[in-house]
């Protein structure tokens, strides 16, 4: 009777088992059928693709919230591995700011502005950081030649075709009354001077005091109006008076902010970028202009070559036109690639469910060049993925608009990578340190293109070599505090100063002063 019971207990646990296992079958395959998703390999990342699109919309409490179809993404708790001192916090922590503040008030010898002499006319011209910098340049120029500055005219005949006037991208009424205090800012020409004889002038680049106060400013003896045919580059970036270079900061960091509908949906983006934890902000310029002006082809079909090199032929202030792709790139002169730029992100150790905001235009070639980089970090975002058609709308066809919107999210992320040392990355760097120094890695184009030739020839793989060179290339290019750098010796004067390190990428040690010695030189002064 009791081996009957045994038999008769063993069956019935065999048979629930049974049961247990035809529901959990049925389960899944209803399940599936339902939704469909897929999970990432290496990665707490399940991606839903019942949607067409990763990213909807709802609108809750009058708000437009992002709503988003992936699994939110964790950082790994565990340390990376290409590196025995490299843990996950290591990346995403800022360097050490050394208690450098904001020193940018005006001396006690700093006056209001003396009569203006004349009117300055400003052509402020190249891209949307090119004509920043220049903008403010021309603010402390104002200033040394006692002018009234009208509100420069931003670029309409650069590669980009942008309408956009001086308000459309910038706050104007908050740029001129900030700086009531260091110049005159109009924002027209007086009606009676509408027709009077105006100078044209293009600025010697790089140019100290002496060059204005004796050269320029003595022109108004013969004209009440003077236009600077461009902008950028016009003014030193050492050897200044201590007061010009804090303007120049005001004028940059303080008094410059972009028009409010931008400020509003850079903000937006920021937000929700950080909705789901840290980010990386990579400016990856891997745009069409760019490769047809260095002649970079690295990774590109024949017909992408010809076509680039057509355009640099047909653009006459470009003045090099025969470049050889594999020596630009072996110096370091050519952007990382969006795929070098995956290895160049694993190889520091950041995993592939990190969360990177592509601070760029359209990228040349599209899918076919960006698949590599969108397999290693499937969470890529970008202005089109996080606002709707609706709100960028408005933007549209505004290159200089489009690149505001990016500068605020990269100047906002925890970490900003660019691929290339260009005008944004050198402004968006510079801006960054101002604010405190947050984390700017600058990778060493010449150093990766030696490992990643490596890698394409066999001799090296991916993994904890790789991850240990790059690693310790990097370790000092995270934008630490330091001395603005000075110019490479041995070479020509005009060459010295294009060699030096640009004002606006490193205001230190002009606008940026350590706390304890704020407080003992009137011209450190906080703000």
């Amino acid at each position: 009777m009791q081996k009957k019971k045994r038999m008769w207990k063993r069956k019935l646990v065999i048979f629930r088992k049974l049961l247990n296992y035809v529901f959990a079958v049925n389960v899944i395959a209803f399940v599936t059928l339902l939704c469909m998703h897929v999970h990432v390999p290496s990665t707490d990342i399940t991606i839903n693709l019942c949607k067409h699109n990763d990213f909807s919309y709802q609108r809750l409490s009058g708000e437009r919230i992002l709503t988003q179809e992936l699994a939110t993404p964790q950082l790994s708790k565990a340390p990376v591995t290409a590196s025995k001192n490299w843990t996950v916090e290591d990346l995403w922590k800022s360097p050490l700011n050394k208690d450098y503040v904001h020193c940018v008030a005006p001396s006690s010898l700093y006056k209001s502005p003396p009569e203006s002499r004349g009117y300055l006319l400003v052509h402020a011209n190249g891209g949307l950081n090119q004509m920043r910098a220049g903008i403010c340049d021309m603010v402390a120029v104002a200033r040394i030649i006692n002018a009234t500055l009208v509100i420069p005219e931003l670029d309409k005949g650069s590669l980009w075709k942008d309408s956009s006037n001086f308000s459309d991208v910038f706050d104007e009424d908050y740029f001129i009354n900030s700086l009531a205090n260091d110049v005159r800012i109009v924002k027209k020409l007086p009606k009676e001077l509408a027709s009077a004889t105006k100078v044209v002038k293009h600025f010697r680049s790089w140019s100290g005091v002496d060059y204005y106060e004796k050269e320029i400013a003595s022109m108004w003896d013969e004209y009440k109006v003077i236009r600077a045919a461009k902008s950028d580059s016009r003014l030193a970036n050492n050897n200044l008076p201590p007061d010009i270079q804090k303007l120049r900061c005001r004028a940059c960091y303080q008094a410059l902010r972009f028009a409010p509908p931008i400020e509003a949906i850079g903000k937006l983006l920021v937000d929700r970028m950080r909705s789901y934890g840290p980010y990386i902000a990579l400016h990856l310029r891997y745009e069409k202009d760019m490769l047809a002006f260095s002649g970079c082809t690295h990774e590109l079909s024949p017909k992408e070559t010809d076509e680039l090199r057509a355009i640099r032929e047909s653009i006459p202030w470009w003045k090099v036109k025969d470049i050889n792709p594999v020596v630009q790139r072996a110096k370091g002169y050519c952007p990382l690639t969006p795929r070098e730029a995956g290895l160049f992100l694993s190889a520091l150790g950041f995993t592939s469910n990190t969360r990177i905001y592509i601070a760029a235009g359209e990228i040349y070639g599209g899918d076919s060049h960006m698949s590599d980089l969108q397999s290693r970090y499937p969470l890529l975002l970008n202005k089109e993925k996080l606002a709707s058609d609706e709100e960028l709308e408005p933007f549209r066809k505004h290159a200089s608009q489009l690149a505001a919107i990016d500068y605020i999210v990269s100047v906002e992320s925890h970490v900003f990578i660019p691929s290339y040392s260009g005008n944004m990355a050198r402004a968006v760097e510079g801006h960054r340190r101002f604010l405190g120094h947050r984390k700017t890695i600058s990778p060493d184009r010449k150093a990766l293109v030696r490992l990643f030739n490596k890698i394409e020839l066999g001799t090296m793989k991916e993994g904890e070599e790789l991850s240990n060179r790059v690693i310790a290339v990097h370790r000092g290019r995270q934008g630490s505090p330091r001395n603005r750098k000075g110019p490479t010796t041995g070479i020509k004067p005009m060459d010295r100063f294009r060699s030096e390190e640009a004002f606006y990428v490193n205001s230190l040690p002009d606008c940026l002063c350590q706390r304890e010695l704020s407080y003992t030189n009137d011209s450190h002064a906080i703000v």
